[in-house]
């Protein structure tokens, strides 16, 4: 596996400046990732910089807490996609799935998923707050919904991705979803222990060192 074509190169910084994504759509396309991941104000501006490569635009909504309604992130999907987005990650409601609620967080998938008007959608667990039998209901929530992929972690709340939750993770969809293993991955040692574990995609902010580091 050519570890570069499953990299998410990432930006979600709330200061980022116009510069900082200009500069990420050029490593993208320089070292052929398989997208950059930018907030939703960023997407026109990116979808406009990779326009004829084979980076796609990913963004994110309910970010970083998943705590909005089910009806706002489908529109927040819709609008990315509108304005150039290929891919959605979108945060599911952490509560609900606290309290045991997975058919709420299958029926906002599922919204969501309508709202991405095909695209590509993943799924956003946030797996550090969650013990290994809700990451399971979740993943479980997701395939039912028609998720395309799950999701570790926004990589701002109080950990990351870990081979653990990839590992369970996988096992979970087996080959019916895509893993992606994002927050905390700095180095190439880190992102092959995350593929070994079972994820097929990486959403890291130091794309170019993971690829310098193999």
């Amino acid at each position: 596996m050519e570890i570069n074509r499953i990299i998410d190169h990432t930006l979600l910084k709330a200061d980022a400046s116009v510069a900082a994504i200009e500069k990420l759509c050029a490593e993208a396309k320089e070292y052929e990732f398989a997208s950059v991941c930018v907030n939703p104000g960023f997407v026109p501006l990116a979808a406009k910089l990779l326009k004829g490569s084979v980076v796609k635009v990913c963004t994110v909504v309910g970010f970083p807490l998943g705590a909005t309604l089910p009806e706002s992130k489908a529109y927040e999907a819709t609008l990315a996609v509108d304005n150039g987005a290929d891919e959605v990650d979108m945060v599911i409601n952490i509560s609900m799935a606290k309290e045991g609620n997975f058919k709420y967080v299958e029926d906002e998938i599922r919204l969501v998923k309508e709202g991405c008007k095909g695209r590509l959608l993943k799924v956003i667990l946030e797996t550090c707050l969650l013990s290994d039998n809700e990451i399971v209901e979740c993943c479980k929530a997701s395939m039912r919904a028609g998720a395309d992929f799950v999701k570790t972690s926004t990589g701002f709340s109080k950990g990351g991705a870990t081979v653990h939750a990839v590992s369970l993770m996988r096992k979970t969809v087996g080959d019916k979803l895509g893993v992606k293993a994002s927050g905390g991955i700095h180095n190439a040692s880190e992102a092959k222990a995350m593929v070994e574990a079972g994820a097929s995609r990486i959403g890291a902010s130091c794309g170019v060192e993971i690829v310098k580091g193999l």
